[in-house]
Protein backbone atom coordinates (compact mmCIF):
# COMPACT_ATOMS: atom_id res chain seq x y z
CA UNK A 1 0.00 0.00 0.00
CA UNK A 2 1.22 3.55 -0.97
CA UNK A 3 2.17 5.98 1.79
CA UNK A 4 0.61 8.91 1.43
CA UNK A 5 2.76 11.89 2.16
CA UNK A 6 1.45 14.91 3.94
CA UNK A 7 3.31 18.36 3.90
CA UNK A 8 4.41 18.81 8.11
CA UNK A 9 4.31 21.58 10.33
CA UNK A 10 6.76 23.65 8.22
CA UNK A 11 8.44 25.38 11.19
CA UNK A 12 8.86 22.36 13.45
CA UNK A 13 9.61 19.59 10.94
CA UNK A 14 11.67 22.23 9.12
CA UNK A 15 14.05 22.54 11.92
CA UNK A 16 14.40 18.97 12.39
CA UNK A 17 14.80 18.39 9.07
CA UNK A 18 17.72 21.06 9.79
CA UNK A 19 18.83 19.05 13.27
CA UNK A 20 18.88 15.68 11.03
CA UNK A 21 21.50 17.77 8.24
CA UNK A 22 23.28 19.23 10.64
CA UNK A 23 23.78 15.68 11.88
CA UNK A 24 24.43 14.29 7.91
CA UNK A 25 21.51 13.19 6.77
CA UNK A 26 21.35 13.84 3.02
CA UNK A 27 17.55 12.26 2.89
CA UNK A 28 16.46 15.28 5.12
CA UNK A 29 18.85 17.62 2.45
CA UNK A 30 16.98 16.32 -0.59
CA UNK A 31 13.27 16.54 1.52
CA UNK A 32 14.52 20.40 2.47
CA UNK A 33 15.03 21.38 -0.94
CA UNK A 34 11.77 19.66 -2.28
CA UNK A 35 9.75 21.84 0.32
CA UNK A 36 11.32 24.92 -0.25
CA UNK A 37 13.09 25.05 -3.46
CA UNK A 38 10.37 26.53 -5.66
CA UNK A 39 10.15 29.66 -2.65
CA UNK A 40 13.71 30.33 -2.71
CA UNK A 41 14.31 30.25 -6.11
CA UNK A 42 11.49 32.63 -7.04
CA UNK A 43 12.71 35.28 -4.98
CA UNK A 44 16.23 34.88 -6.50
CA UNK A 45 15.12 34.67 -10.03
CA UNK A 46 12.89 38.01 -9.19
CA UNK A 47 16.28 39.42 -8.09
CA UNK A 48 19.37 38.18 -10.53
CA UNK A 49 16.59 38.33 -13.41
CA UNK A 50 18.24 35.34 -15.12
CA UNK A 51 17.41 31.64 -14.56
CA UNK A 52 20.70 29.90 -14.55
CA UNK A 53 22.11 32.00 -12.67
CA UNK A 54 19.28 31.41 -10.74
CA UNK A 55 19.53 28.12 -10.28
CA UNK A 56 23.38 28.66 -9.28
CA UNK A 57 22.46 30.62 -6.52
CA UNK A 58 19.90 28.14 -5.21
CA UNK A 59 22.48 25.48 -5.50
CA UNK A 60 25.09 28.11 -3.54
CA UNK A 61 21.97 28.16 -0.68
CA UNK A 62 21.56 24.79 -0.23
CA UNK A 63 25.23 24.17 -0.29
CA UNK A 64 25.18 26.64 2.61
CA UNK A 65 22.32 24.96 4.43
CA UNK A 66 24.37 21.83 4.37
CA UNK A 67 27.61 23.41 5.53
CA UNK A 68 25.37 25.31 8.02
CA UNK A 69 22.05 23.57 9.42
CA UNK A 70 23.64 23.59 12.95
CA UNK A 71 24.17 27.33 12.78
CA UNK A 72 20.28 27.29 12.88
CA UNK A 73 19.40 28.38 16.63
CA UNK A 74 15.19 28.75 16.03
CA UNK A 75 14.75 32.43 16.69
CA UNK A 76 13.55 32.84 13.49
CA UNK A 77 11.53 31.19 10.70
CA UNK A 78 13.43 28.32 8.80
CA UNK A 79 12.70 30.20 5.62
CA UNK A 80 13.52 33.48 7.09
CA UNK A 81 16.76 32.06 7.83
CA UNK A 82 16.69 30.13 4.63
CA UNK A 83 16.05 33.58 2.49
CA UNK A 84 18.65 35.78 4.45
CA UNK A 85 20.94 33.24 3.29
CA UNK A 86 19.75 33.58 -0.47
CA UNK A 87 20.01 37.78 0.08
CA UNK A 88 23.28 37.51 0.55
CA UNK A 89 24.24 34.92 -2.21
CA UNK A 90 22.18 37.08 -4.40
CA UNK A 91 24.25 40.06 -3.19
CA UNK A 92 27.64 37.58 -4.59
CA UNK A 93 26.21 36.85 -7.60
CA UNK A 94 24.93 40.48 -8.68
CA UNK A 95 28.53 42.12 -7.14
CA UNK A 96 30.26 39.61 -9.99
CA UNK A 97 28.49 40.68 -12.47
CA UNK A 98 29.47 44.28 -12.10
CA UNK A 99 30.60 45.78 -9.02
CA UNK A 100 28.29 48.49 -9.17
CA UNK A 101 24.79 46.46 -10.16
CA UNK A 102 22.17 47.22 -7.01
CA UNK A 103 19.81 44.53 -6.21
CA UNK A 104 17.15 44.07 -7.98
CA UNK A 105 13.78 42.39 -7.12
CA UNK A 106 10.49 41.74 -9.15
CA UNK A 107 7.15 40.77 -9.06
CA UNK A 108 5.26 37.21 -9.08
CA UNK A 109 3.05 36.74 -12.31
CA UNK A 110 -0.89 37.01 -11.39
CA UNK A 111 -2.46 33.73 -10.71
CA UNK A 112 -5.11 33.42 -13.26
CA UNK A 113 -8.29 31.83 -13.05
CA UNK A 114 -8.47 28.51 -15.72
CA UNK A 115 -12.31 29.78 -15.15
CA UNK A 116 -12.34 33.25 -16.26
CA UNK A 117 -13.11 33.79 -20.06
CA UNK A 118 -11.04 35.47 -22.26
CA UNK A 119 -12.08 39.43 -21.42
CA UNK A 120 -11.37 38.50 -17.58
CA UNK A 121 -8.22 36.80 -18.50
CA UNK A 122 -6.89 39.73 -20.78
CA UNK A 123 -8.16 42.20 -18.12
CA UNK A 124 -5.82 40.47 -15.75
CA UNK A 125 -2.58 39.86 -17.63
CA UNK A 126 -2.80 43.42 -18.68
CA UNK A 127 -3.62 44.48 -14.55
CA UNK A 128 0.02 41.97 -13.51
CA UNK A 129 1.30 43.74 -16.06
CA UNK A 130 0.56 47.62 -15.10
CA UNK A 131 1.13 46.65 -11.87
CA UNK A 132 4.48 44.63 -12.87
CA UNK A 133 5.85 48.25 -14.58
CA UNK A 134 4.82 50.29 -11.49
CA UNK A 135 7.24 47.70 -9.46
CA UNK A 136 10.00 48.15 -11.86
CA UNK A 137 9.53 51.75 -10.87
CA UNK A 138 10.62 51.50 -7.56
CA UNK A 139 13.82 51.67 -6.14
CA UNK A 140 15.58 48.12 -5.43
CA UNK A 141 15.27 48.44 -1.62
CA UNK A 142 11.35 48.73 -2.36
CA UNK A 143 11.16 46.02 -4.67
CA UNK A 144 12.87 44.08 -2.22
CA UNK A 145 10.31 44.45 0.92
CA UNK A 146 7.07 44.39 -1.77
CA UNK A 147 8.59 40.72 -2.99
CA UNK A 148 8.88 39.46 0.49
CA UNK A 149 5.85 41.39 2.06
CA UNK A 150 3.64 40.78 -0.98
CA UNK A 151 4.66 37.34 -2.74
CA UNK A 152 6.74 35.26 0.46
CA UNK A 153 4.01 36.78 2.78
CA UNK A 154 6.83 37.46 5.59
CA UNK A 155 6.53 39.90 8.73
CA UNK A 156 8.18 42.95 8.98
CA UNK A 157 10.49 41.47 11.58
CA UNK A 158 11.53 38.36 8.87
CA UNK A 159 12.34 41.06 6.49
CA UNK A 160 14.32 43.37 8.70
CA UNK A 161 16.50 40.02 9.18
CA UNK A 162 16.76 38.85 5.79
CA UNK A 163 17.52 42.12 4.33
CA UNK A 164 19.89 43.17 7.67
CA UNK A 165 18.06 46.25 8.50
CA UNK A 166 16.01 47.85 11.40
CA UNK A 167 12.51 46.94 11.29
CA UNK A 168 11.71 50.83 11.22
CA UNK A 169 13.81 51.09 8.18
CA UNK A 170 11.71 48.02 6.15
CA UNK A 171 8.39 49.98 7.36
CA UNK A 172 9.47 53.49 5.60
CA UNK A 173 10.85 51.50 1.95
CA UNK A 174 6.91 49.91 2.70
CA UNK A 175 5.22 53.23 3.11
CA UNK A 176 7.11 54.92 0.60
CA UNK A 177 6.84 51.74 -1.93
CA UNK A 178 2.45 51.60 -1.55
CA UNK A 179 2.75 55.85 -2.46
CA UNK A 180 4.48 55.39 -5.11
CA UNK A 181 2.99 52.24 -6.19
CA UNK A 182 -0.69 53.80 -5.84
CA UNK A 183 0.38 57.13 -7.90
CA UNK A 184 2.03 54.78 -10.56
CA UNK A 185 -1.85 53.08 -10.58
CA UNK A 186 -3.58 56.14 -10.90
CA UNK A 187 -1.16 57.82 -13.10
CA UNK A 188 -1.96 54.63 -15.41
CA UNK A 189 -5.84 54.75 -15.05
CA UNK A 190 -6.29 51.87 -12.61
CA UNK A 191 -6.56 53.30 -9.56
Amino acid sequence: MAKILTLPKRTQDASELLAAIAGGSETSLAEFYRLYQTRIYSFIVRRVHNGADAADVLNAVMMEVWRHASAFQGRSQVLTWVLGIAHHKIIDCLRRRSPHVALEDGVEESMEDERAGAPEMMAQRQDAALMHLCIEKLSDSQRAVVHLAFFQELSYSEIAAILDCPEGTVKTRMFHAKQKLKDCLVRAGAG
